[in-house]
C-alpha cells in the first residue's frame, strides 16, 4: 500500500515541504532513498524499537521509502516520526484518511517518546503557507510552533498518542497561546540595568547615542574600567522588538537550536558575546551542516566583541561585508544560503598590551611602538564601520562609594524610543533604511547637513585633531542622532561638537 506523509526540511531560515512516500510489499528488506544523511538512515533502528516498545508489530515486509524532492539533502533525526507513521500506515496499522492534512516532525527515542527538534517555527510557517490543517511536533517545541496562527499545532510526547490520534482513538487539543500578550509582557524585564553603573556619564551618553541611531561602538580603556559591565546593559536601553523583528529573530534561533524549551517568541533583543578564540565559520555561519553563526544570532540585537585585538585578523575581516550589507551569504559548491545579519556591533579593547596607556595613575610599561602595533591589529576598513569610538577611564573612589543609584535604563530607553520614532518617520519612504546608521552619502546630504557654525567647527576639528577623511560621514551620522535625541530638526554646532568627541581613534596623536 502506497502512503504519503508530509514533513519539512529547513534551508537557511526557511523550510520546504518534504513528501515521504512509503510502499510496503512482500519481502523483508528496507530501502530509504531521497538523499538522506546518516542520521536519517539510522532512523530505521529507532523506529523499530519505538514501535515494538509500545505494543505494535513492526511490519516484516519489504519497505521502500522515498523522500521527495530527492535532490534536497535530508538531515537530522527529526524525520523519525513521519517515517514511522508512514510505515505503519502503509502496513495498514494506521488509518490513512487524515495523513494528507497534517505535517509531522519529531525525533523518536527507543521507548517511543518524542524528543525536541530544530526549526519548529519555520516549519510551522511553511505548514500554514501550504494549506495544511495542522502540525504535529514534540511537546517541547509546541509553544514555539504555536506562535503561527490559523494552524492547529499539536504537541505530543509519545508515538502512541500520534497512532491513536490518526486511528480516531484519541483526541488531541491544539495549543493556543496569546502571542501578543506574552510578547509584550516580557519586553521590559531586564536582569541588568544602567542604574548599577557608577560614574562614566560620558560613556553612558555614548551608549544612548549608539542605541538611538543604531551605531556601532567601540570602547578603549584599561582593565576594570567597566567596559564589559556597560556593554552587557545596552540591550536594556534599545527600543523594543517589533513583532516582525521578533519573528525573524526567533526563526534564526529556532533553526540553530538555541531556543529554550517551552519558549515561544523571543521578546528581547539578542545579546551575543563570543569568545575571542571563535573561528570564522562559527562567527559568520556555514559548515558541513549549514548553521547560522554568531553574526546572524545577533540579528536585530547586539554582537559584543570583548578584547577586540585578541580576535584573529581573519575573523575580524570576514565581518566587514555583513556589517555593510546587513546579511551574510554562505556559498558552497552544492548550496547557497543567505542569513540576515542586521546588528549593532559593540566592541571593547585595552589601549595597549599592558592595558595602562593613558591611565591617569598607573604607568604604561609597553616598549616604544607597541601601542601603535597593538592598535593596528584592527584594520582601517573595520574601524571605518564603527561610528562611535569612546575612551573610558577608571571610576574614582568617591563615585564608586556613592550608594545613590544612577539613571535607570527605563528612562534612557524612553529617550531612545523617541529618537527612533523620529527616524522611522524620516525614512518611511526609503526601503531598507530604518535608522541613522544606515544612511548613505546621498541621505546624509539630505538630512544631516550642519548649519554654518557646525561646518566651521567640523572643518576646524579635522585640521586640529588630524581626523581622517573617513571620519567625516561618521561624524555627520552621529550628529544627526544627537540632534534627534535633542528633538532638533536641524544639525547644530553643538551636535557636531559632541559627535567629534566620539572619534578618539581617528586622532593622529592618540597612540603617540
Amino acid at each position: 500500500m502506497l502512503i504519503k506523509v508530509f514533513g519539512a526540511a529547513v534551508q537557511g531560515i526557511d523550510a520546504l515541504v518534504v513528501t515521504i512516500e512509503v510502499n510496503c510489499t512482500q519481502g523483508i528488506r528496507f530501502f530509504l532513498v531521497g538523499l538522506p544523511d546518516a542520521a536519517v538512515k539510522e532512523s530505521h533502528e529507532r523506529i523499530v524499537s519505538a514501535v515494538q516498545h509500545n505494543g505494535y508489530k513492526f511490519p516484516r515486509r519489504q519497505i521502500v521509502i522515498n523522500m521527495a524532492p530527492a535532490d534536497i539533502r535530508k538531515e537530522g533525526s527529526a524525520y523519525d516520526l513521519p517515517l514511522a507513521v508512514g510505515i505503519l500506515a502503509s502496513a495498514e496499522l494506521i488509518k490513512p484518511d487524515k495523513l494528507s492534512q497534517y505535517m509531522i516532525m519529531g525525533e523518536l527515542s527507543l521507548d517511543g517518546s518524542i524528543l525536541p527538534i530544530k526549526g519548529a517555527l519555520p516549519i510551522a510557517i511553511k505548514a500554514r503557507e501550504d494549506g495544511f490543517k495542522g502540525l504535529i511536533v514534540p511537546q517541547a517545541n509546541v509553544k514555539e510552533a504555536a506562535v503561527v496562527n490559523n494552524l492547529d499545532v499539536y504537541g505530543v510526547g509519545n508515538i502512541r498518542e500520534v497512532i491513536e490520534f490518526f486511528n480516531d482513538e484519541r483526541v488531541l487539543s491544539p495549543t493556543v497561546i496569546d502571542t501578543r500578550k506574552e510578547f509584550y509582557q516580557q519586553q521590559c524585564e531586564f536582569d541588568l540595568d544602567f542604574e548599577d553603573v557608577k560614574g562614566q556619564e560620558n560613556v553612558k551618553r555614548a551608549f544612548e547615542v549608539a542605541a538611538a541611531g543604531g551605531h556601532n561602538l567601540i570602547m578603549i580603556g584599561p582593565p576594570g574600567a567597566g567596559k564589559s559591565m556597560m556593554a552587557k546593559r545596552i540591550a536594556s536601553i534599545m527600543p523594543p522588538l517589533t513583532l516582525q523583528e521578533a519573528l525573524e529573530t526567533t526563526k534564526i534561533h529556532s533553526v540553530a537550536g538555541k531556543m529554550e524549551r517551552g519558549s515561544s517568541l523571543l521578546s528581547q533583543r539578542p545579546f551575543r558575546a563570543p569568545h575571542h578564540t571563535i573561528s570564522s565559520v562559527a562567527l559568520v555561519g556555514g559548515g558541513a551542516f549549514p548553521q547560522p553563526g554568531e553574526i546572524s544570532l545577533a540579528h536585530n540585537g547586539v554582537l559584543f566583541l570583548d578584547e577586540l585585538p585578541e580576535f584573529s585578523r581573519q575573523v575580524l575581516e570576514v565581518m566587514r561585508q555583513p556589517l555593510e550589507d546587513r546579511k551574510i551569504t554562505i556559498s558552497r559548491a552544492k548550496y547557497s544560503i543567505e542569513y540576515p545579519a542586521s546588528l549593532m556591533l559593540v566592541a571593547s579593547m585595552n589601549p595597549c598590551p599592558c592595558g595602562y596607556y593613558n591611565h591617569p595613575e598607573k604607568k604604561c610599561i609597553c616598549p616604544p611602538g607597541s601601542v601603535l602595533k597593538y592598535l593596528n591589529r584592527i584594520s582601517g576598513p573595520l574601524l571605518d564601520r564603527i561610528d562611535i569610538q569612546i575612551e573610558i577611564v577608571p571610576v574614582p573612589f568617591e563615585k564608586m562609594a556613592d550608594s545613590r543609584p544612577g539613571e535607570p535604563s527605563a528612562v534612557i530607553r524612553e529617550r531612545v524610543i523617541r529618537a527612533r520614532d523620529i527616524q522611522a518617520e524620516r525614512f518611511k519612504d526609503i526601503p531598507g533604511v530604518y535608522c541613522n546608521a544606515q544612511m548613505n552619502t546621498k541621505l546624509l546630504n539630505r538630512f544631516a547637513q550642519p548649519d554654518e557654525f557646525g561646518k566651521e567647527r567640523l572643518k576646524d576639528a579635522m585640521k586640529r585633531f588630524g581626523l581622517s577623511a573617513r571620519a567625516y560621514d561618521r561624524i555627520l551620522k552621529v550628529a544627526r542622532t544627537i540632534a534627534d535625541l535633542a528633538g532638533s530638526e536641524n544639525v547644530l554646532s553643538v551636535h557636531i561638537a559632541e559627535a567629534i568627541n566620539y572619534r578618539n581613534l581617528d586622532r593622529e596623536n592618540w597612540a603617540g
